[in-house]
């Protein structure tokens, strides 16, 4: 296992973490079905495999992933780092979501209970709350960090804008400053590449991806025909938007390289990521130890240049304005003059 500093802080985490939102049950089957003893299962071959990166919601089965896992890591708790997040609903009451001050502070105290912990190493806001002041939801954040219930903190699905707004913000006050975000980034989901990842590399923020194998599409137990199996993810948790029929197409070059190797899809697909610079770790989930056997073997596959370029031409994302209007301008002389590739 290789590990990396989070963004421009001093955490060491593994280049695979371990994703805990299978852990228990709810309205989401085909997500939440992951019983105490099989996730101890779980957890302990991560661990094993050198994994000290763990992440969790308070979201996730209504709390139940956190609690589990706060039982799980037990006395191993200063080995490793445990990332949770907040800012979804987690009950009917009008003011029991969001990212204000009063939401954030209570989430806080309630998943340090159900983590059985008295701090968390990186809080995470989970989404954007267009409802409340970003200076708000800052403040509440640097706050935490100040009280010591909270080391780091990062942000998971923001536009870049808002993002950049945010750390220009917390530099000003010198308040505590985003080191993460956790963003969807995959073979067949690269929208970040346009705004987000230039903004968090240019401002030393740390990229986590979620969703590395597209809700479980590019692990390849997918067919044309298999699509709506009511027993597998898809078919009750179809998230994240793709278009399946240039997916398939994307798989069978995925699968051509994966045959090479004698390795899986899955391990091609999280290959292409950790091998990309500007990702410092790549969530992987599991339900079953077979499953997380077989992401775990990514870490050990180096896929050879033609094959990184292959897979980066092949799903390259049509750039949006202006940045395509910047690329048909590029000075060539100064950039013949600088040595510019």
């Amino acid at each position: 296992m290789k590990y990396v500093t989070l963004g421009n802080s001093g955490l060491l985490v593994s280049e695979l973490a371990f994703g805990t939102m299978t852990f228990g049950s709810g309205n989401l089957p085909t997500i939440y079905k992951v019983g105490q003893d099989q996730a101890q299962e779980l957890v302990d071959r991560a661990l094993d495999a050198g994994v000290n990166f763990f992440d969790t919601a308070d979201a996730y089965a209504d709390g139940q992933s956190e609690e589990m896992l706060g039982r799980l890591i037990g006395k191993r708790r200063q080995d490793v780092v445990i990332a949770t997040k907040a800012g979804n609903r987690m009950g009917p009451g009008l003011v029991r979501s969001g990212l204000s001050r009063k939401h954030l502070l209570a989430a806080c105290e309630e998943s340090l209970a159900r983590l059985n912990t008295d701090y968390i190493d990186l809080y995470i806001v989970h989404k954007t709350d267009p409802f409340t002041p970003l200076e708000e939801t800052l403040e509440a954040l640097n706050d935490l960090v100040r009280q010591g219930k909270v080391r780091y903190i990062g942000y998971s699905n923001w536009p870049a804008w808002l993002a950049a707004k945010a750390v220009q913000m917390q530099r000003e006050r010198r308040w505590a400053t985003f080191v993460n975000g956790q963003m969807y980034y995959s073979l067949i989901g690269r929208d970040l590449e346009h705004e987000a990842i230039p903004f968090m590399q240019d401002g030393g923020v740390g990229l986590t991806v979620w969703g590395p194998l597209a809700g479980g599409f590019l692990s390849g137990k997918y067919t044309r025909d298999n699509l709506n199996d009511p027993d597998k993810r898809l078919s009750g948790f179809d998230f994240l938007p793709h278009d399946k029929e240039w997916g398939f197409t994307v798989l069978d070059t995925v699968r051509g390289i994966a045959e090479r190797h004698g390795a899986t899809p899955a391990q091609v697909s999280l290959a292409w990521l950790l091998a990309q610079p500007h990702v410092d770790s790549v969530l992987i989930g599991a339900s079953r130890l077979s499953q997380l056997e077989d992401n775990l073997k990514a870490a050990e596959l180096t896929l050879s240049r033609e094959e990184f370029s292959q897979l980066g031409e092949l799903t390259r994302p049509e750039p949006l304005y202006p940045n395509w209007f910047e690329a048909k301008t590029r000075d060539a002389v100064v950039e013949s003059a600088l040595k510019v590739r």
